[in-house]
């Protein structure tokens, strides 16, 4: 495995556990060359799955899309690395649990959300905003309202 630090290519594993229900690995790396130490994830590869998106054009599901909304919507806000990993998780699991090798990107935007309400609002109503498209002020309003009224 490459070091992120100094590019060598030999590291040793210190430490593997479990992470997901058992789904993934995550392995502790130590580099051979600077010492330094790092973290990767180790997953079972999954049947290629396309999102299709709302154009009607298909490309291939990638996480990394997943996560870096996430965290977009999740910027200075009390929300951890781990819980949008949780996240992403959970969506790429519900989705591989379909039989259907298609899957919309509004149903992944709908897990997104779904999850999102439960760790932060702010982020929530920040993802919904771009997702949704709100088009308008009053829009937002009456998404956190919804909460509001969720919350009583």
């Amino acid at each position: 495995m490459k070091c992120p630090f100094c590019n060598y290519l030999e590291s040793k594993v210190i430490d593997s556990r479990p992470i997901d229900e058992g789904s993934c690995i995550r392995r502790r790396r130590e580099c051979e060359n600077c010492k330094k130490r790092f973290t990767t994830y180790e997953k079972l590869e999954c049947i290629n799955l396309m999102v299709i998106k709302k154009d009607g054009t298909r490309e291939s599901f990638d996480r990394s899309k997943i996560i870096n909304g996430i965290i977009k919507a999740c910027e200075k806000r009390p929300v951890s690395m781990e819980q949008i990993e949780k996240i992403a998780s959970y969506v790429e699991e519900a989705i591989n649990k379909t039989v259907a090798r298609e899957i919309s990107s509004k149903k992944i935007g709908e897990l997104i959300i779904e999850k999102l309400k439960d760790i932060d609002e702010i982020a929530y109503v920040r993802f919904a905003s771009v997702y949704r498209q709100f088009k308008d002020i009053s829009t937002f309003i009456e998404e956190i309202e919804k909460i509001f009224k969720e919350k009583r």
